[in-house]
């Protein structure tokens, strides 16, 4: 399934079924920034989606929200929205497309306590008729496609994802994406990538299938589970940038590009670089120190005490010069 078919909701998941697949890299809170999200798509990634951000955050002005919805230089630029109230909900959808977004996506998925308290995110499934009014709200606010991702329901006697994408699809949504958990189960066991299945019937736009896809097998075992017409990477490609485009290669029936470990190390100082001129020194620091123990770990050419030395100084050419040995083939012989 192609970017352009996605976005569109033009097409139905039968007309795209002799497309490959969409690979997406999933909104994450505090994670997908935009140099992240810059060099997946670089590297192959059908579309990328922007961390989560606050509506009403975003219309009053405040400074990290605008730079969590900044999508210079990713295109398509997708915006994930959060919040319960309609009407911020709708004027920061209208805020993100006039600076530029080419698609929304409406949280009604994230499990965490700080979000769904607010009755926001996968809280939202707990009353479909208030979901369906903010849904309206943001379909009715702009003229870009509308996207949404939820999770399978607020728990396991309420499956009622099937039931929230038939709305969504009735408002002109171009498709749903599910995470294979409800929320009670935050990320706590396996995604149940086949209860997926019930969603993908329910509606003829296409379904986006998330929750625990790590490798290529992974992401055809979802599909075929789901029934789904893509699949969505979320918390494997934190510290794998390269990752999304890898799998999308793959079922496109073509090889990932080689990445030796000089260039992979290279993506890694860009993102580190990028969040410190994003956010700045101080902030951009703190940003990054969860980016930098990732590509630490899927380096694996540091010690332990290296690892804690690169996740805490606040020396960017310190940070930088122990990036490079992360990835270095001799730290890894050694």
């Amino acid at each position: 399934m192609t970017i352009e078919h996605y976005l569109s909701g033009k097409g139905t998941r039968d007309r795209l079924a002799a497309l490959p697949p969409a690979v997406l890299l999933a909104p994450l809170s505090g994670v997908t920034d935009l140099h992240l999200r810059r060099i997946a798509r670089r590297l192959g990634a059908t579309a990328v989606v922007s961390e989560m951000v606050a509506a009403e955050d975003l219309v009053r002005g405040d400074a990290e929200s605008r730079l969590r919805a900044e999508g210079e230089g990713v295109l398509p630029h997708v915006v994930q929205l959060a919040g319960c109230d309609p009407h911020w909900m709708a004027e920061g959808a209208r805020l993100a497309e006039a600076n530029g977004a080419d698609a929304i996506d409406v949280n009604m998925g994230c499990p965490a306590k700080t979000v769904t308290g607010g009755q926001a995110g996968s809280a939202l499934m707990r009353d479909l008729d208030h979901a369906e009014r903010l849904l309206a709200a943001v379909r009715g606010a702009v003229r870009v496609p509308v996207t949404v991702k939820m999770r399978l329901g607020w728990d396991h006697a309420s499956l009622n994802a099937p039931d929230l994408a038939r709305r969504a699809e009735r408002l002109g949504y171009a498709a749903v994406t599910v995470h294979g958990r409800t929320r009670q189960q935050f990320y706590t066991g396996r995604a149940d990538w086949a209860a997926i299945r019930a969603v993908a019937g329910a509606v003829a736009i296409p379904v986006v299938a998330n929750g625990d896809i790590a490798s290529l097998d992974e992401a055809r075992a979802c599909l075929s589970a789901s029934g789904a017409a893509a699949v969505m990477i979320g918390r494997a490609a934190v510290g794998r940038p390269w990752l999304v485009g890898a799998v999308a290669a793959g079922l496109a029936g073509r090889p990932a590009p080689a990445l030796p470990p000089g260039e992979r190390a290279a993506l890694a100082a860009e993102h580190y670089e990028g969040l410190l001129a994003l956010y700045g020194a101080r902030m951009g620091v703190r940003h990054a120190r969860k980016h930098l123990a990732a590509y630490a770990d899927h380096g694996g050419g540091l010690d332990a005490g290296e690892r804690r030395a690169l996740v805490t100084t606040t020396e960017p050419a310190e940070a930088l010069r122990l990036l490079g040995r992360a990835f270095s083939p001799a730290a890894l012989a050694a």
